[in-house]
């Protein structure tokens, strides 16, 4: 899956809020391991299995999830050599404990929760290494009966201590007026007495420690130091014995390693799964349908990241149509709606119950690609145009019938003309890769585009004209409008500024130029569009050839509406204007235009899709892809995309040489020299030709 659409779609940020919900570390790292799958069954599942979890806590239970305190550092420590001490045992306990009353309650719930349920059945409940355990260790300390000769030690220190404190309490009699304390203490596991410095060598014994003032000495009497060596013989003894109780229960732990690791991972796939439930309950989540058709519907679906508030967004692709075209005006909702269409897909892919209404249906991809918000790259110097195309590129290579793209802003970063055709043909590409798109755009060219095109459709994100407020609602199968000169009139820009922007913004979806001010003259200026006829600079040929070609490259730059002479161009029995046909015209094709029933090398036709003219340089072949020159770069495109301009018999003479508008001078220079005599070194190189 690819890794910036999740970025860009924010899927890092619901990983993170589904693991706010896990309480051990095993389904802490399942949710952050958690990525969107791409096979049909295993998804289904996923999502069923979650809705199960959510069921049980619908039900408002409490899941007695085991606690995996402590239980990590055990299974890495087993078969290690390593002897568990008194604590680990305590944990391994616990854990056991845990695992069977989260056995018991999931049987509970096998009517309402049959396939999670089964995984509570796969644990072992290992009542013999608990009952060891509770045999052995009681109170976090190792039992007198975990042992015989443990218990025999223990009962003959407890035998030497007792002669120790009675020695003790006679000598505390004896030196009670030099004595700091009414009392012995215990110094380094040896008992002593605490005697007033003035007075240690009254005492016979040995000095053990001083206070810290040291005024006071503690001293070990003579009378009791062949009892103070025994209980420490003891004491050692005991250690031993209580080590011996120790390693053989880590014997019996290292023997159910196998299956206390099932335990933990079974554990940690629960954890996982409520984690999702609550999530789920958190955004009002709700199982799906799955395809792998490409079919999405959405009712009333919400971001899960943005709270309560939301409007819901109710969505469709993937039946009549498999590329939708979103417009409206800034802060809309497009790209919102397009991330919620990328998430909720991520979402369900992942196993996560999505917030959507019933009914709802998802598409399961193989890959999920996303072009959303400026990419820009600092680091890496990149402009916001050259990452989105490297973006791109990326996408491209990808898509297939199994992917869905999402693109923000089509044709923004660059010149809007060039943008357009750019977006036009990247949208193209993706559609005959068979990718579901879901794109946005504030672009007439591109709507116009998704109108006449079969597989596209239009939406547009529903704005009230009256109060300049977004209504955040998605209206599909209409094209929507940026409302720029309303909102800018209702701020108070001036009427004479607004008419003006309506004028230009009208003459360049008809492809003029908006710094030509010949070809779009302001009312009243008495500007006139004069161009050379070509007849005349046809005479001067022989001298130099060039204004031809001049010219052609003018008609390339002419919108379609306009001749060289000023007139309307007149197809048969149907006339263009400058907004099109006239409204009573019929089989227009969908550049908008009258098709000529055949192309000759040599007419001049018009591109609706790119707002440009070109120049046919090779015949029609047997797909329908017909040889055009723009602006000095040869293009293939379908015939169905061209509408006759200007045809050759009323651009060239009878006997003209094509290879004039063709050819440069320098090639035609080279290929005279070609004819003949050998040339070392002289070549002709041909730019490749591009789809359109």
């Amino acid at each position: 899956m690819n890794q910036y659409a999740l970025h860009r779609l924010e899927y890092d940020k619901v990983v993170n809020r589904v693991a706010d919900y896990a309480v051990s570390y095993l389904g802490k790292r399942h949710v952050e391991g958690m990525r969107p799958m791409t096979e049909l069954r295993t998804v289904r599942t996923a999502l069923d299995e979650t809705a199960e979890a959510l069921a049980i806590l619908n039900n408002g239970a409490s899941v007695p999830i085991p606690s995996l305190s402590g239980i990590e550092t055990v299974l890495q420590l087993s078969g290690t050599g390593y002897v568990f001490n008194e604590q680990d045992f305590a944990n391994i306990r616990l854990f056991l404990q845990g695992c069977g009353q989260l056995q018991t309650y999931m049987a509970a719930k096998a009517s309402v929760a049959p396939r999670i349920a089964g995984y509570a059945g796969s644990m072992h409940e290992l009542s013999g290494l608990k009952r060891e355990i509770d045999r052995c260790i009681r109170n976090g300390q190792v039992d007198d009966g975990a042992s015989r000769d443990l218990l025999k030690t223990r009962r003959k220190i407890a035998a030497v201590a007792e002669k120790i404190k009675a020695r003790m309490d006679a000598l505390m009699s004896r030196h009670r007026s030099i004595m700091q304390e009414q009392l012995f203490s215990v110094r380094s596991g040896r008992y002593v007495l605490p005697i007033k410095k003035e007075h240690r060598k009254l005492v016979a014994g040995s000095v053990l420690d001083e206070s810290s003032s040291g005024q006071t000495v503690y001293i070990e009497p003579q009378e009791i130091a062949h009892l103070q060596h025994e209980l420490a013989s003891l004491r050692a003894e005991e250690a031993r014995e209580e080590e011996k109780v120790l390693a053989d229960l880590t014997g019996l732990v290292e023997e159910a390693d196998y299956e206390l690791k099932l335990n933990v991972e079974a554990i940690g796939t629960y954890d996982f799964l409520f984690a999702k439930a609550k999530f789920a309950l958190a955004v009002n989540g709700r199982n799906v349908g799955l395809n792998d058709r490409g079919l999405i519907r959405l009712h009333s679906a919400v971001h899960p990241l943005l709270g309560g508030g939301t409007v819901p967004l109710d969505f469709t692709i993937g039946r009549s149509y498999s590329s939708l075209v979103i417009t409206g005006p800034n802060t809309g909702g497009k790209t919102i709606a397009l991330k919620t269409v990328g998430l909720l897909t991520l979402m369900a892919q992942s196993g996560l119950l999505v917030p959507a209404g019933e009914g709802s249906e998802l598409a399961v991809f193989r890959h999920v690609a996303a072009d959303i918000g400026d990419g820009q790259s600092i680091e890496q110097s990149l402009s916001t145009f050259s990452a989105h195309i490297r973006n791109m590129v990326g996408i491209l290579d990808i898509a297939d019938g199994s992917t869905l793209v999402l693109l923000d802003e089509l044709a923004s970063g660059t010149d809007p003309g060039e943008g357009v055709g750019l977006s036009i043909a990247i949208l193209e590409a993706l559609h005959e890769r068979g990718a579901t798109v879901v794109a946005t755009t504030h672009f007439n060219e591109i709507k116009h585009f998704a109108s006449q095109t079969p597989g596209f459709q239009n939406a547009r994100m529903e704005f009230d004209a009256e109060t300049l407020q977004p209504l955040y609602r998605l209206r599909i199968g209409e094209a929507g409008q940026s409302y720029a000169f309303l909102i800018a009139k209702k701020l108070g820009i001036p009427a004479g500024i607004i008419s003006r922007s309506e004028q230009l913004t009208s003459a360049r979806g008809s492809g003029a130029d908006f710094t030509d001010g010949a070809r779009l003259a302001k009312p009243g200026t008495g500007a006139k569009q004069e161009y050379p006829r070509l007849t005349e600079l046809e005479q001067k040929r022989e001298l130099d050839p060039e204004p031809v070609r001049v010219r052609l490259e003018e008609l390339q730059e002419e919108p379609q509406e306009q001749r060289q002479d000023n007139r309307p161009v007149k197809q048969g029995r149907q006339e263009r204007t400058g907004a099109g046909l006239t409204s009573g015209d019929s089989g227009r094709n969908e550049a908008g235009a009258v098709p000529a029933p055949k192309l000759e090398i040599g007419d001049c036709v018009f591109i609706a899709y790119l707002g440009k003219t070109g120049i046919v340089c090779e015949a029609e072949d047997a797909r329908g892809n017909v040889g055009v020159m723009i602006q000095k770069q040869r293009f293939r495109i379908n015939r169905k995309r061209l509408a006759l301009h200007i045809a050759k018999s009323e651009l060239y003479p009878d006997d003209y040489d094509m290879d004039i508008v063709f050819e440069s001078k320098e090639d035609r220079k080279k290929r005279k020299l070609m004819s003949r005599k050998h040339a070392e070194g002289v070549m002709i190189v041909k730019k490749p030709e591009t789809d359109g």
